[in-house]
């Protein structure tokens, strides 16, 4: 759709004037020559513009545009006025005008204070729109769960995200969901409109790492070629997710917790002390205790970090909230590879009640991902579950799935190398290769995307 105009001005001459000049663009065009007609239009009608005289027969420019704002506060508003002076302007602004053009106006300088309003509002509306996106992808109901444990988890998440707590501490087993927990928190704060930075702590070399966190100064090691910031830095009013701190090189913990002391740093070859008001969450799966009395984590930062601890609980001590789950992947993934699956066989409960889930919420993701993707009905079936090592030094369960075995498995590494198989198997041949896995083409050519094999 167009953008929508509606002119308000009662010399008509003007009105044809701004009518021949947005046609021309394609702009969808009303107008109204008194307030009355202009009340009317309003209701019945949303606009991206609207041209806005000061002074009509029947009302002012400025109760129109009152009565504008009180619906509306993205549409453009443009006032035209042939009083020109400082009072009439500010009010205008005030009141909520993008700008006001003085009679007699320039049509080129009139068109091009429309072209930048409009591309202002078009990018307030994405980013609202964004951030809409965004709070739905991470409310707090984002986070699956009726289980005791997980209702107190909700509680104290609230009381968090609300709170003025500068630091929080997540701990729990791989996969229990740490990252959805750090972003709940956020984007549940007043902090939400600012960024929300996160690194993982094992992902980079120290030195790197450090430069990442706090930034470095020209000149300050042989590739730094220009200034940089730092994450601290660039989340300043915002938050900042340390994962895997439990494995941070023991120099940069000693920076870390003089930066939540102090809240204050240096860059990388620097020497200006730099402030900033960020609110850090970390998170471990590490046993923190064992690593300090290893002398691998210092124990003043853990107590740093520790003034407000979350204790995610792994799966196999959630009940009944792995049929929730399994019941909202299966949903969501049914939906993306476009399957119609509409059940799922009361023995693929059993057998996942029966696993011990070591990679929790993460494996189950992906072992309904994978059952879905199978399955070759409307229903996902015991024989769709794959658990564990499927391949050499797995066991079959009675139900006919695989068990983990004691050295463990990285799924997406299994993944791969299934498919690679299948393509060697088949010469390349993608349909095939699909076949022999039990996939239709498309899901088969997604998996290749999201490996990068494509």
């Amino acid at each position: 759709m167009g953008v929508r105009v509606l002119i308000i001005e009662d010399e008509k001459l003007i009105r044809w004037s701004l009518r021949q000049k947005f046609e021309a663009r394609g702009y969808q065009v009303h107008e109204a020559e008194d307030g009355a007609q202009a009340d009317k239009l309003l209701e019945d009608g949303i606009y991206d513009l609207v041209m806005l005289d000061y002074k009509l027969p029947d009302t002012t420019g400025s109760e129109i545009l009152r009565q504008i704002r009180e619906t509306d506060s993205d549409v453009v508003v443009i006032m035209m006025t042939a009083y020109t002076s400082i009072e009439t302007a500010v009010e205008a602004i005030k009141l909520g005008a993008y700008d006001y053009v003085a009679k007699p106006f320039e049509m080129d300088q009139v068109l091009r204070t429309i072209d930048k309003a409009l591309e202002t509002t078009k990018l307030r509306r994405e980013v609202r729109e964004l951030r809409r996106h965004i709070e739905h992808d991470y409310g707090i109901d984002r986070i699956i769960g009726r289980h005791p444990c997980m209702l107190e988890l909700f509680d104290i998440i609230n009381r968090i995200a609300t709170s003025g707590a500068s630091t929080v501490f997540l701990r729990g087993d791989t996969g229990t969901g740490k990252d959805l927990v750090a972003r709940v928190i956020h984007y549940n704060s007043d902090r939400s409109p600012y960024p929300f930075m996160n690194i993982t702590c094992t992902a980079l070399s120290e030195t790197l790492l450090e430069s990442e966190l706090f930034g470095h100064e020209k000149g300050a090691f042989t590739d730094a070629k220009t200034t940089k910031k730092g994450l601290f830095e660039l989340a300043d009013r915002g938050t900042i997710f340390l994962d895997e701190v439990g494995d941070m090189p023991p120099a940069l913990q000693s920076k870390l917790l003089r930066f939540l002391e102090e809240r204050a740093f240096r860059r990388v070859g620097g020497s200006t002390e730099l402030s900033v008001d960020v609110r850090v969450i970390a998170a471990t799966n590490r046993d923190i205790e064992k690593a300090i009395e290893e002398k691998l984590f210092r124990s003043d930062l853990m107590f740093r970090l520790n003034v407000v601890p979350i204790y995610l609980p792994p799966l196999r001590e959630r009940g009944d909230d792995i049929k929730l789950l399994v019941q909202h992947f299966a949903a969501k993934f049914a939906e993306e590879f476009k399957k119609p699956i509409n059940r799922i066989e009361d023995e693929v409960y059993a057998k996942l009640f029966n696993y011990s889930w070591p990679g929790n919420v993460r494996e189950l993701r992906n072992v309904v991902e994978r059952a879905v993707l199978l399955s070759k009905g409307e229903a996902v079936t015991a024989g769709d579950i794959v658990l564990g090592r499927a391949g050499v030094g797995a066991s079959t369960d009675p139900l006919g799935g695989y068990v983990l075995p004691p050295s463990g498995i990285d799924f997406h590494e299994l993944e791969n190398s299934l498919i690679r198989q299948a393509l060697e198997r088949t010469n390349n041949n993608q349909t095939q290769a699909a076949k022999l896995l039990g996939l239709s083409r498309d899901a088969f050519r997604y998996r290749l995307d999201k490996l990068g094999l494509l």
